[in-house]
């Protein structure tokens, strides 16, 4: 949520930004509204203070007229009261769908604006044409779309034999890499409750993408952020307790309502996927230099794969909802000669510490002010695990197994 005292201060300027992030927000609304509740609950209070006056000076006796007048006063209250709870949601839904004010780094437009700031490595070259890698797994027994059709529903997948070997090696590969960039190791619950899906950003506006359990008022995650933002809801942190970093490698659940195009097939976009999360709590004025560290580990996974990728930085209305700024990498895919992304690490500055009263305090009695969040993909796994079947694909349809995974066991 956004520090709507700034948008008090100057409604032009923070206004011009929210709509660099959001054109279609309506902004002039937000205010109106922002307005009408201010000035109906100094009318409550008033009246409230008024009623208070009334009830005073009926201790020493009841007349006609004070009656008449605290009967007067307590309707018009009732009714004041009753406006001020429907300006109050109406304002609060608005709010709550508002997103996050852009940097004054990013480009302005959408995704045709994001700009390539690093091209990692050379594309793979090879003596035959490469295969995408849902022809690759098919061949090679790794996936059954009718088994995963049969017990769940399109969308899904069944992973069997070697590509089971390489989700779990990758797992592992990830999170010891994360471990040892100074990420603590979290294993978060998959469901979550409706208020940690607020803190997080995703409701009320992307309700439409999660699925719920019905039943017990509960959600499946969509991403190991949701509950990695909650993991300190309402705590107030001493600067020296900061910064807090985190990983966690989860499966996530999405429903990716809409339709896809032929460059979405296969991995590229399934209802569960596994992912290893980067959450960081810190205090505001590291964020930025916490958002490029947070980078450089996920890149660094792609560096030890050895795999061809690019780093963009977002356009304003190509960020995420809650995002102040966020780069993506983007890895290359010779059976689809395209990138696609794997990872997008994003600052959220005060955005989801707002909604979840995430604070820090100086010292002992001085006022709170809220930390920032950060958040990255290290990595998205079913991508990772397409990018490498059409990298290390061979002539004869096999797949070289990276070396640098041969020490996780399964292996």
């Amino acid at each position: 949520m956004i520090d709507l005292g700034l948008l008090r201060e100057d409604s032009q300027a923070i206004g011009a930004r929210i709509k660099k992030k959001d054109p279609s927000f309506d902004v002039d609304e937000l205010i109106k509204l922002d307005q009408q509740v201010r000035k109906l609950r100094l009318e409550v209070e008033a009246l409230r203070h008024e009623k208070n006056e009334l009830a005073q000076q009926g201790k020493k006796g009841i007349t006609p007229e004070l009656r008449e007048a605290s009967i007067k006063i307590g309707k018009e209250l009732k009714d004041k009261e009753a406006q001020l709870l429907c300006i109050e949601h109406d304002f609060m839904q608005l709010a709550m769908r508002c997103p996050n004010l852009p940097s004054d780094q990013l480009p302005e437009g959408g995704k045709e604006a994001n700009q390539v700031i690093l091209v990692k490595g050379d594309k793979p070259t090879f003596a035959f044409e490469p295969k995408h890698h849902l022809e690759l797994g098919n061949n090679l027994g790794w996936f059954d779309w009718h088994a995963a059709a049969t017990v769940a529903g399109g969308g899904f997948v069944f992973y069997r034999n070697e590509a089971v070997k390489l989700m779990y090696a990758l797992m592992m590969f990830m999170v010891k890499h994360n471990n040892e960039h100074g990420y603590q190791l979290a294993l978060p619950p998959y469901v979550v409750n409706e208020k940690s899906l607020e803190v997080a950003s995703n409701f009320p506006k992307f309700r439409d993408e999660v699925y719920s359990i019905t039943a017990d008022n509960l959600y499946l995650i969509p991403t190991a952020e949701v509950s990695l933002a909650n993991l300190h809801r309402e705590a107030i942190f001493t600067p020296d307790q900061l910064p807090l970093r985190y990983t966690a490698a989860t499966s996530c659940f999405r429903r990716e309502a809409g339709g896809y195009g032929a460059s979405e097939r296969g991995l590229i976009r399934i209802h569960q996927f596994e992912k290893a999360e980067l959450f960081t709590y810190c205090l505001p004025e590291n964020s930025d230099e916490e958002l490029e560290r947070m980078l450089e580990c996920a890149q660094g996974l792609l560096k030890k794969l050895g795999l061809h990728y690019r780093i963009s930085l977002l356009a304003a209305q190509d960020c995420s909802f809650a995002s102040a700024k966020t780069y993506d990498i983007e890895i290359w895919m010779p059976g689809q000669n395209e990138y696609k992304e794997v990872s997008s690490c994003s600052n959220c500055t005060d955005f989801q510490a707002r909604r979840g009263l995430i604070r820090y305090k100086n010292t002992q009695g001085s006022k709170t002010n809220f930390v920032h969040t950060l958040n990255g993909s290290s990595l998205a796994l079913p991508r990772l695990v397409a990018a490498l079947m059409e990298t290390y694909q061979q002539e004869d349809g096999t797949i070289h197994i990276p070396e640098v995974l041969k020490g996780y066991g399964i292996y």
